[in-house]
């Protein structure tokens, strides 16, 4: 058995594929989704009520929380973060 990967971690492997940044964006819009989802179900805001806070429409917020579609801007975040009555924080690690 001569398999390349035997031995080598997860993120060596992503690197070898290619896939790292891929797979890291989806991963953090999964997080930012249920981030989102989560904090609108505690403050018991609904869909249409955080497309109206956020003046956009509920087809945007749908997007917002697709946990699938990484296209979401800085903008939208702030606007999301925002509307839930939090802060956006970004930082590099």
């Amino acid at each position: 058995m001569n398999n390349k990967h035997i031995g080598s971690d997860f993120d060596s492997f992503l690197d070898e594929e290619n896939l790292r940044v891929e797979v890291e964006s989806a991963a953090i819009k999964r997080i930012i989704a249920w981030q989102i989802e989560s904090a609108m179900k505690q403050a018991k805001i609904s869909k249409t009520a955080m497309a109206r806070k956020m003046n956009t429409s509920r087809t945007s917020v749908e997007r917002l929380l697709d946990p699938s579609n990484v296209s979401v801007t800085l903008q939208t975040l702030e606007k999301a973060a925002l509307a839930l009555g939090k802060s956006l924080k970004i930082e590099l690690a």
